[in-house]
């Protein structure tokens, strides 16, 4: 499903580029293409598609808000880094401490852990994605974002299917199958997840810090753990609003306190 989805996006938009007068990418623009494309779509989508299946989607959207922390930590490696401040130190401590809560044995409040497995698959993909992000604001592109963009869906769609060929995923596809509430869903998948979504955050990426990019991670687990408990019947326990107030809380405290630091330059007043 993945596989097909960021083909069909990426084959739309790279066509349409192209068609609009974009210059035909160079080897090495595929190149950084098929690594951003294998971090972002393979190893961060593909993980959290396929731990999904396993792990309530509320859950692993409250665990992969973890990505702006590892953001933060892969900056920190650069040559430009900033020196930890206790701020960033204290929201490091708070994420990770949200998601051993998360994810740990025992019972808070009669809410089971989570697989480890799976939960570990979850927090390697949220990693995948964050080396991604940050590669590709160095990473030689085109200078035209959305072709970029579309070309990334491409090679990570590439990707992602020869691991469900190997897999073993297509014995027994039957497209006749598919209902219709699962064609409409992968369509919006498709058009508001791969086209607007994926290339709004690839293009802001080439236009702002990585920590106020990821700043999406505030919203997604708020918002899939109360959609899980409305609309698909998903457990919401103590456990799981204290992991995740603890994680956002995190999350909020290093990119705020961070894109400060990286961006004194930027227009600050309101617009």
């Amino acid at each position: 499903m993945a596989a097909v989805r960021f083909l069909i996006a990426g084959g739309v938009l790279y066509t349409w580029m192209r068609l609009r007068g974009a210059p035909r990418p160079t080897r090495a623009n595929w190149k950084a293409a098929a690594i951003i494309g294998g971090l972002l779509l393979l190893g961060g989508n593909g993980g959290v598609t396929k731990a999904e299946q396993v792990i309530p989607s509320s859950l692993a959207a409250v665990l992969i808000t973890i990505v702006p922390i590892w953001m933060a930590l892969l900056e920190l490696l650069r040559k430009d880094r900033i020196v930890p401040t206790p701020h960033i130190v204290l929201g490091l401590v708070l994420g990770f401490g949200g998601v051993v809560l998360m994810v740990g044995p025992g019972d808070l409040a009669g809410s089971g852990g989570l697989n480890s497995i799976w939960a570990g698959v979850l927090i390697f993909a949220s990693l995948s994605w964050a080396i991604g992000s940050v590669y590709s604001r160095t990473a030689p592109l085109p200078k035209t974002p959305l072709l970029g963009s579309g070309m990334e869906m491409l090679a990570g769609g590439a990707l992602l299917l020869v691991v469900s060929a190997v897999s073993g995923e297509w014995v027994g596809f039957q497209p006749g199958n598919i209902s219709l509430l699962s064609l409409v869903s992968f369509i919006y998948l498709i058009v508001f997840g791969s086209l607007i979504a994926f290339s709004s955050y690839v293009w802001l990426l080439t236009k702002t810090t990585t920590a106020r990019a990821s700043t999406y991670a505030y919203v997604n687990p708020v918002v899939a753990v109360f959609l899980g408990y409305f609309l698909a019947s998903e457990q919401l326990t103590l456990r799981t609003l204290l992991a995740s107030s603890i994680i956002v809380i995190a999350v909020f405290v290093i990119t705020t306190f961070k894109s400060r630091q990286t961006a004194p330059d930027d227009d600050s007043s309101p617009s």
